[in-house]
């Protein structure tokens, strides 16, 4: 048996840019997705904490350091520049897994700063 858990959270990043006019996904910092253990096409939930909208979609890579979230394709329509987003990235893990399992989660400020968060 496997069980779904968090494996990588990035927890209220700012949207700086939403494009429509694209395929779909959200585009992140490549530091930020590997400070949280999440890998490129890797599929993503999206939580909108500033008006409660979720999506699921995969991340593309965005320049390093440019701390951009931009949202693309459809799900631009649900968000804004400056909402603050929690992106959550899972996997399956079997119990044993699960009893060593530290999710990588990093917090960011209002710039998208950021620094690692310990998860319990």
């Amino acid at each position: 048996m496997f069980v779904k858990a968090l494996k990588g959270k990035i927890h209220r990043a700012r949207v700086t840019q939403t494009k429509i006019d694209y395929p779909g996904s959200i585009g992140i910092d490549i530091e930020m997705l590997q400070a949280a253990g999440i890998s490129n096409y890797e599929e993503v939930l999206v939580a909108n904490v500033t008006n409660g909208e979720r999506v699921e979609t995969y991340v593309v890579p965005a320049p390093a350091g440019s701390k951009d979230i931009v949202v693309l394709g459809a799900a631009a329509r649900l968000f804004s520049p400056g909402d603050i987003v929690i992106i959550m990235n899972f996997a399956y893990y079997t119990p044993d897994e699960m009893k060593a399992l530290h999710p990588s989660v990093i917090c960011c400020d209002e710039h998208n700063n950021f620094h690692p968060l310990q998860v319990h």
